[in-house]
């Protein structure tokens, strides 16, 4: 059953040349009550014509022409969440935040320091001290209040917390499972924070939160993230 029709906008890109994971998985997620685990497949093209449908086994798909994109399902997700940081140890901990001298997405819409205020969300997680934790403030801009840019913002950091690497390798997006519990308005500050979980071969797990600046849990993720190699990403020739 056709749910809608849609297209990637360039801006809410992640890589160059494909959507964001988490805008993308939260455009799925729309159509699914309560908790939520999408899936990719293939990087989600922009600026395409794509169609999310129900299946009769009740998944959401995102499909371009017939290739599956990624597919959403309801979930439980049980994660136990760190205490939140506070707003100024947020705001200390993105002072050094790692994408602002070495990014493999530099445009990404949500974390790349490449975007202006206004343009893309600016969440830039550094590491929080004595704890394996990253955090960062994030001030919601007008128009991005939509529940799918609380599953955007709860993509990127979870890569951050991942690192290092091994040199030449990146880290895509798999799967995230999201559960939003609260609602941001425009203008509101919030806490981003993500911590790892542990590496299973080229997945690498981490969580997330978002939080009011208050310390109110305002929504939670499980990522599953692919180690793949850098140069992939980059320009042929």
């Amino acid at each position: 059953m056709l749910l809608e029709t849609l297209s990637i906008a360039e801006r809410f890109c992640g890589p160059p040349l494909s959507g964001n994971g988490g805008y993308v998985c939260g455009r799925i997620a729309r159509h699914i009550a309560g908790c939520a685990s999408v899936r990719l497949l293939a990087p989600p093209p922009l600026d395409t014509e794509l169609a999310l449908q129900r299946g009769a086994d009740g998944a959401v798909r995102l499909m371009a022409d017939a290739s599956v994109i990624g597919e959403g399902r309801a979930a439980r997700l049980e994660l136990a969440v760190p205490p939140a940081p506070t707003l100024a140890e947020a705001e200390q901990a993105a002072r050094n935040y790692l994408g602002f001298r070495q990014h493999s997405f530099p445009g990404c819409f949500v974390c790349g320091p490449q975007r202006h205020a206004g343009d893309g969300m600016r969440i830039f997680p550094g590491p929080l001290p004595g704890q394996a934790l990253v955090a960062a403030p994030w001030v919601v801009d007008p128009g991005l209040a939509a529940p799918e840019f609380l599953w955007a913002a709860l993509d990127c950091p979870g890569a951050f917390a991942l690192l290092p690497l091994e040199p030449g390798t990146t880290l895509v997006l798999g799967q995230l499972t999201a559960r939003i519990d609260g609602e941001v308005r425009p203008g509101e500050h919030c806490v981003v924070m993500a911590w790892p979980l542990g590496i299973e071969g080229r997945k690498h797990l981490a969580g997330s939160a978002v939080f009011s600046a208050a310390g109110q849990l305002l929504a939670v993720a499980q990522a599953t993230w692919i180690a793949v190699p850098e140069r992939a990403f980059q320009p042929e020739g």
